[in-house]
C-alpha cells in the first residue's frame, strides 16, 4: 500500500535538546576507528581555531537517526518499519559541531514516491544550534517494499 501523498511538507516537533559532550565525541570517535585529535585533545582543537573538541562529519546521526523515529513510528503515516530500508544519506555543514553544543532536530517530509512496487520517502532534518542558527541539514532517503501477496508467492 503507498504512502499517503499527504504528508508532503509535514513538519514534526523539535527533538528534545541534545548536548553534545566531549565524552560521546571521543566514543563516537573510537567506535568509528578515526584517532583525529580535533576529536579528542581541547588543545588540538582550540589550536585550529575550534571552541573545543569537534565531532565527526557522521556524529549527528545520533541526533538524526532519533528524529527519524518519530516520523517512522507516527501511526497515522502508516509506515511498515519491518519493509523499510535506508537508501541514502547526507549532511550539510553550516559549521563545525563541537562539544558544548545545544542541539536540537526539525524533520520535514520534503516527498513521497511511489515506483516499482516500493515507497520512497524522503527526509530532511534541519539541527539548530541553542542560537536558533542551522549548523547541519540532513537529508535521507527511506525505501518502503511493497508487500507480497499470498497469491504472488510461489510454490
Amino acid at each position: 500500500m503507498a504512502l499517503d501523498t499527504s504528508y508532503i511538507g509535514r513538519t514534526y516537533p523539535a527533538s528534545p535538546v541534545y548536548e553534545v559532550s566531549r565524552a560521546k565525541i571521543r566514543e563516537f570517535a573510537e567506535a568509528i576507528g578515526d584517532d583525529n585529535p580535533l576529536y579528542t585533545d581541547p588543545a588540538a582543537a582550540q589550536a585550529a581555531g575550534y571552541p573545543d573538541v569537534v565531532a565527526p562529519p557522521t556524529f549527528l546521526t545520533i541526533i538524526n537517526l532519533a528524529a527519524i523515529n518519530i516520523v517512522i513510528t507516527d501511526p497515522e503515516l502508516g509506515l511498515d518499519y519491518g519493509r523499510m530500508v535506508h537508501g541514502d544519506q547526507r549532511f550539510t555543514y553550516t559549521r563545525q559541531v563541537h562539544a558544548g553544543d545545544q542541539l536540537r532536530a526539525v524533520v520535514h517530509i520534503d516527498d513521497i514516491m511511489y515506483r516499482a512496487g516500493n515507497d520512497f520517502i524522503n527526509l530532511r532534518a534541519d539541527i539548530w544550534d541553542a542560537s536558533d542558527q542551522i549548523v547541519v541539514v540532513t537529508r535521507a532517503q527511506l525505501v518502503v517494499r511493497e508487500a507480497v501477496k499470498p497469491e504472488e508467492v510461489p510454490a
